[in-house]
């Protein structure tokens, strides 16, 4: 028998039928096992009588919803790829990730409409059917969503595709400025599941705040977390640090994950100490370190954060703090998961001695697979089944992790990760540049922000700061956006021409431009 990512549901659905498997934040609306099932199967039917074959690849361009939930789940089942958009980027961007992964449909949300005209005039993608999820005006030449499931079956579909069939391609920056697309089976995708569930402390009904957007693995992976453990899943359409206080309350959330930036906005929120926050038993944090202040915060209202430590490629993840050690041990990551293997190595592979830095590699059934369409970025990151995470970080005596540093001069905003060769190689098109570097610089509001330096190509007419980021705003998503710049006369390079960007972090060490 094949393991099936959608046949968890079905199991699920079978299972608690009438337990809540979804609700959205925002409206309230619920649904229970057995409809998110029957809703999964009708877009699987719709779809395979619109003649889809396994290994399809089918883009999402959706904010949090049923719709994604469902679809996702639903496409599993029939042995589809699903490519999940990061809805930030610009047109140009999505543009390319279309096109490399070969998607031929594209299920989009009514906010992106002008982003999806683009697409379709430019004319450069694979898609041939564009599905138009809640529109308020119907684009020519698409479908409406809920008119191609409203007449297909909600019986189950035949499950032909599982095991090392592909389930997704999830894509990420990468250090060229070009995103690589991560490839997980949905063999990958159930051992992330399986080796979260020893060590996470999860109960059948519980409720489950799902914050972050569903381009991310850090949200997507619960999708799969929750229908396993019968958890109910409280899904933010976007985040919202108010009404995440007051869905905790209203909700009785017991769990969640959030990024540091969300949890210092929620502390900023006034009055959040009035919510009634006692069915709340912890919060995961990751994508960035968790300020140690921001977790004893928290401790101090009794809510215990646990810092994870993941990546795409590992489907999620690698290390986590459990509860007694949260406080006691405040900024370690953690040990390695269950199902998981973790080292820190030195610069020829060997282990390191404790508390001593090194690179973080990572081993597990939940490893990817590989990056789509790029054999060498492939073989460059994934050696003798390890995966070579390129972050820097100690392990004691006792197994327990502490990042050091991330990805080098990768900049994480907001739990965005960005890559600042993207920005530069954008920014020196613009006439007025002739070299360019970008650093991050701390953030209250993000945890970092881009920071620009540059080099004049004409030093009597300098690029203004105005100039520069009208030339940057059709071409590059807000998140990534420089929130400060400066020109120098040169920029410090090492003898192979590499910027050194320790100098210039050490020159220009923020904080950043709020």
């Amino acid at each position: 028998m094949q393991q099936n990512i959608g046949d968890l549901l079905t199991r699920r659905a079978q299972l608690s039928p009438d337990l809540e498997a979804y609700v959205q934040g925002e409206t309230g609306v619920r649904y229970t096992f057995r409809e998110l099932n029957a809703r999964a199967n009708k877009l699987a039917n719709a779809f395979l009588d619109a003649g889809i074959t396994p290994g399809t690849r089918v883009a999402f361009l959706l904010m949090n919803g049923i719709e994604f939930v469902e679809a996702y789940l639903g496409l599993a089942k029939i042995g589809a790829v699903v490519v999940p958009l990061n809805w930030r980027l610009t047109a140009p961007e999505l543009e390319f990730i279309i096109a490399d992964s070969g998607a031929s449909w594209l299920i989009f949300d009514d906010p992106f409409v002008e982003a999806v005209e683009t697409l379709k005039s430019a004319n450069k993608t694979s898609v041939r059917d564009w599905l138009h999820v809640l529109p308020s005006t119907a684009m020519p030449g698409t479908r409406i969503y809920s008119d191609f499931v409203a007449d297909a079956s909600d019986a189950e579909p035949e499950i032909t595709s599982g095991d090392e069939d592909m389930l997704y391609i999830m894509y990420t920056s990468g250090t060229t400025g070009l995103p690589k697309g991560v490839v997980h089976s949905h063999r990958t995708s159930l051992w992330a599941v399986l080796t979260m569930s020893p060590i996470l402390d999860l109960r059948p009904a519980d409720r489950y705040i799902s914050l972050l957007p569903m381009f991310h693995v850090g949200a997507l992976t619960p999708v799969m977390m929750n229908t396993y453990h019968a958890t109910t899943s409280v899904v933010l359409r976007s985040f919202d640090p108010k009404l995440t206080w007051e869905l905790i309350e209203k909700e009785s959330i017991n769990t969640g994950l959030a990024v540091p930036a969300m949890l210092n906005f929620m502390m900023q929120v006034p009055g959040n100490d009035a919510f009634d926050t006692s069915s709340l038993r912890w919060l995961l944090s990751g994508a960035a370190p968790v300020p140690v202040s921001l977790i004893q915060q928290y401790a101090a209202r009794g809510i215990e954060i646990h810092q994870i430590y993941g990546l795409t490629e590992t489907c999620g993840p690698a290390c986590v703090i459990d509860g007694p050690n949260a406080i006691r041990r405040a900024g370690s990551t953690g040990k390695a998961f269950f199902h998981t293997e973790v080292k820190i190595v030195d610069g020829r592979g060997g282990e390191c001695a404790p508390n001593t830095p090194g690179e973080v590699v990572v081993c597990g059934p939940h490893i990817m697979h590989a990056y789509w369409n790029q054999p060498q970025a492939s073989a460059e990151t994934l050696r003798d089944g390890w995966l070579h995470t390129g972050d820097i970080a100690t392990m004691d005596e006792d197994g327990f992790v502490t990042i050091q540093d991330r990805k080098k001069d990768m900049i994480i905003s907001g739990g965005e990760n960005i890559y600042p060769a993207e920005i530069e190689n954008l920014l020196i098109e613009h006439p007025d540049v002739r070299e360019a570097a970008v650093i991050g610089q701390p953030s209250e509001r993000w945890g970092e922000s881009p920071f620009a330096i540059l080099v004049a190509a004409d030093p009597e007419k300098p690029p203004s700061q105005a100039d520069i980021m009208t030339f940057l705003d059709s071409r590059l998503a807000r998140f990534k956006m420089p929130k400060g710049m400066v020109l120098i006369d040169v920029i410090p390079r090492n003898p192979s021409g590499k910027i050194l960007k320790r100098l210039l972090r050490e020159d220009f060490p923020g904080p950043a431009p709020e």
